[in-house]
């Protein structure tokens, strides 16, 4: 659970509470690992927006993913961040697994709780995830929430679907993590689903039509 977050935040040298990193924990840290694929001096193989472009020709759903607020007195509130590379990954055990940038200021919030819930976004959710997208601001400011069953993550109202998760592991993928987790509990709302998914595709958001 979030024994497996915080070792990797250790071993990236990320702090994994508010309080003051202790210097000899900080002498046992490696170094972060290099994130090039390619030598100072040489070029790099991919045009980044030649990279952006095609890889925004497959569309994709659109996910929040949220955790809960530590339980702390004066911590900050819940945390949430729009996700839409997102994927189921396993059913026997029940894992999923989403991908997060290593600079989010979001994520090792997520990975002290823990736990995470999924909130798979509908048609007509496009302001609600553009809202979690923007760093800084407070997500949750006018956003009905539950507490998903088992970890206690914001559940979102409106959404099609939810997927309440524990944090399984957590790897390296370049610039990127890549986080499983497994599945601790889930659910639809029929009504909710009845406008379709939210899609993304090219840079804009989309919905299915059959």
């Amino acid at each position: 659970m979030a024994a497996t977050a915080v070792r990797y935040l250790r071993s990236v040298g990320a702090p994994t509470s508010a309080a003051a990193p202790d210097p000899a924990d900080r002498a046992t840290v490696p170094p972060r690992p290099a994130l090039r694929a390619v030598r100072e001096d040489e070029r790099a193989p991919l045009d980044p927006a030649d990279f952006r472009a095609v890889l925004g020709h497959f569309a994709s759903g659109v996910t929040i993913i949220t955790a809960p607020a530590p339980e702390t007195a004066g911590a900050d509130g819940p945390a949430g961040f729009a996700c839409q590379s997102f994927a189921s990954l396993s059913l026997d055990p029940p894992l999923v697994t989403f991908m997060v940038a290593r600079t989010s200021t979001t994520w090792p919030r997520i990975a002290r709780a823990g736990v995470f819930c999924v909130n798979i976004l509908g048609a007509g959710q496009g302001a609600l995830c553009r809202a979690f997208a923007v760093s800084g601001a407070d997500k949750f400011a006018g956003v009905t929430h539950t507490p998903a069953p088992v970890t206690g993550s914001p559940r979102l109202a409106g959404v099609p679907a939810w997927i309440d998760c524990t944090i399984q592991a957590v790897h390296t993928g370049g610039d990127h993590l890549i986080v499983v987790g497994r599945v601790a509990a889930l659910g639809t709302d029929t009504e909710a689903a009845q406008a379709g998914p939210l899609l993304f595709h090219r840079g804009i958001f989309g919905r299915f039509s059959t």
